[in-house]
C-alpha cells in the first residue's frame, strides 16, 4: 500500500480552507492536518485506487489523476500521485 500525495496545481476565486498553487498533503492512514474536509471526502475514492495500486483508464500515467474539489463557484483542481508504484 503506497501512500498519495496531493497537490494544489490550480485555485480559482476564495477556497475557504486557504488552499493555495503548490500546497502539498500526503495521505496514508490519517486525514492530513490543514485538507479541507469535503475536499478528502471528495478526494478519498481516488486516492485508494491509487494506494491500492489501481489507476484510472484515462490517464496516460497510472499513478496519478486529477481531481477538482466540488466547490463550482472556487474550484480547486488537485493532483493525486501514488508515492511507488
Amino acid at each position: 500500500m503506497s501512500d498519495v500525495i496531493v497537490r494544489v496545481i490550480s485555485q480559482k476565486g476564495t477556497c475557504e480552507a486557504q488552499h493555495k498553487i503548490g500546497d502539498e498533503f500526503v495521505i496514508g492512514e490519517q486525514i492530513p492536518p490543514n485538507l479541507c474536509s469535503w475536499a478528502f471526502h471528495y478526494l478519498f475514492p481516488f486516492v485508494q485506487v491509487l494506494r491500492y495500486g489501481g489507476s484510472f483508464p484515462w490517464e496516460k500515467d497510472g499513478s496519478k489523476t486529477t481531481v477538482a474539489c466540488p466547490d463550482p463557484e472556487n474550484p480547486v483542481v488537485f493532483e493525486l500521485r501514488r508515492t511507488s508504484p
